[in-house]
């Protein structure tokens, strides 16, 4: 979508000016907000309307554009908060492979042993833990495996933090 012109503000503004004194009354702007599906409260609008409780042609124009930069930057921020998390989805894809050595979209408990021992963090003797237990304290559907749902808790910040 494209932001609109200057010239198309100015059909919309005296669109909207009903009354045609050159101002868009809070109102009229609030008509034309939930046409749009906006639902903005009238204290809101006076605040941002300003003591006139109206918008002339060149308020209107900034208002607009003050609009249309918050929405830029929410798509922008979504969009990137979207590629940031396809991409950390993409490194627990490769780090759930490392585990899940026969391939087959679960973590055994034998996979995650001979996982944890070649990267040297299982210790048969010292650690001593069963990996039955460290897989059921994720495994939410209690079949006895992770799959990439449960490994992707398992590994989520949250989990390591309250750890």
């Amino acid at each position: 979508m494209y932001p609109l012109t200057t010239y198309h503000l100015h059909q919309i503004f005296n669109e909207l000016d009903r009354n045609k004194d050159g101002l868009v009354s809070i109102d009229e702007l609030m008509s034309l907000l939930t046409r749009l599906g906006l639902h903005a409260k009238r204290p809101e609008l006076e605040l941002l309307v300003g003591d006139d409780k109206a918008l002339n042609l060149f308020n209107f124009i900034f208002f607009y554009q003050s609009l249309n930069n918050i929405i830029v930057e929410e798509n922008r921020d979504q969009i990137k908060e979207r590629h940031l998390e396809s991409a950390e989805d993409d490194d627990l894809r490769k780090a759930f492979g490392v585990f899940d050595l026969n391939g087959d979209g679960f973590i055994s408990c034998e996979e995650l042993r001979i996982a944890l021992s070649r990267l040297g963090l299982w210790d048969e003797k010292s650690c001593g833990r069963d990996c039955m237990q460290m897989i059921g304290v994720y495994d939410t559907n209690s079949d006895g495996l992770l799959d990439f749902e449960e490994f992707k808790e398992m590994m989520s910040m949250d989990s390591l933090e309250s750890s």
